[in-house]
């Protein structure tokens, strides 16, 4: 068999059960079809936050600010470099703290059982079932890892923090986008509250370190006054260091009483820092839907099903010419035309 041959052959098949070929593609395209509208939709729940911090009301340059090495608090979660509220957002920490929340509307279930039964009725049918783990810290994992895929958090270019959480049950997508807004808002919050509390803190310090300083100038002018008493004014060895004693207490006192006047402000930054977290879009109906288009399902399963078709139509003689090639490279094509004639015939 060459080459001609079996295309040749090949082609009347093909063409003697071409009737065949189009139903074992209609047959697979209906197939595929009815699968797509097996699969249960997809909700999009999109909300957005964003941090209400209060405005700058004191337009003069604060002292504070050069005692901090700081600005003024972010008026967005963009400009915020210290707290990265994506990476928050997104952190292990924060959906192991989301699944294991129990919603009272579903019997008390946690977030994380839900889901779990929720991936059980959507999946694939060669994905294997999940079983609820009786473990809190199984769970957790568990839950967390269905959460991850389905849940997205970034930072639009206006600065508004938008939380996407999508699922085939409608009622779970609220409370479950809420408990995300709330853990998040939540987390950041604490992570501002601390560190402008450290701001704080080291403002006080500040003011009690340079009081101490103060207070070992009085000593020290104390114990020069007291050695030097019957001393003339005229010796410079004694009345420089006493010069040198005054201007330096007059300059810490000027640092002294500059953190001093600015200790109700370094409160007020303490709070300007702490943001109110708005949710501006709130999570609830109309939801964006996802849907398993029927027809492009169809068009793939036709398509397969035609190319399976033929495949088996044409595979008697795809072995045949395999067979054939492989004879042919290993022993040689030997052409009966080429063969000797007999002596006898030659007489």
């Amino acid at each position: 068999m060459n080459t001609n041959d079996f295309i040749r052959k090949i082609f009347l098949r093909l063409a003697k059960f071409k009737w065949l070929i189009f139903l074992g593609s209609v047959l697979f395209g209906a197939l595929m079809f009815f699968y797509a509208k097996s699969i249960p939709p997809v909700y999009i729940a999109k909300s957005t936050v964003f941090p209400l911090t209060a405005s700058n009301e004191n337009p003069t340059t604060s002292a504070i600010s050069t005692l901090l090495g700081g600005t003024d608090a972010p008026k967005s979660f963009s400009q915020d470099a210290s707290i990265n509220i994506v990476e928050l957002a997104l952190s292990r920490n924060t959906m192991e703290s989301v699944v294991l929340k129990r919603l009272p509307q579903f019997e008390n279930k946690r977030i994380a059982e839900l889901l779990i039964e929720g991936y059980n009725k959507s999946k694939k049918i060669y994905q294997p079932s999940i079983k609820v783990p009786n473990d809190t810290l199984m769970l957790k994992s568990v839950g967390s890892s269905i959460l991850k895929p389905n849940y997205t958090a970034k930072v639009l270019k206006s600065g508004i923090f938008e939380v996407t959480f999508s699922n085939s049950n409608q009622a779970l997508l609220s409370p479950v986008s809420y408990e995300l807004i709330d853990k998040i808002s939540q987390f950041y919050i604490d992570m501002k509250i601390k560190k402008a509390k450290r701001d704080y803190d080291f403002t006080i310090k500040k003011i009690d370190s340079l009081q101490i300083v103060l207070d070992g100038f009085d000593q020290e002018a104390i114990k020069m006054n007291n050695t030097t008493l019957f001393v003339p004014n005229s010796r410079m060895e004694y009345s420089i260091p006493k010069e040198n004693l005054v201007n330096s207490k007059e300059r810490v006192i000027r640092q002294r009483d500059a953190a001093a006047n600015n200790r109700e402000e370094a409160l007020w930054r303490l709070q300007k820092a702490t943001p109110i977290i708005a949710t501006l879009d709130k999570p609830e109906a109309p939801y964006d839907k996802q849907v398993a288009s029927a027809f492009l399902y169809a068009f793939i399963g036709l398509f397969f099903g035609a190319f399976i078709t033929i495949g088996i139509l044409v595979a008697p003689f795809i072995s045949d010419y395999v067979k054939f090639e492989a004879n042919k490279a290993i022993f040689g094509e030997e052409n009966p035309g080429d063969e000797k004639p007999s002596t006898a015939a030659v007489i």
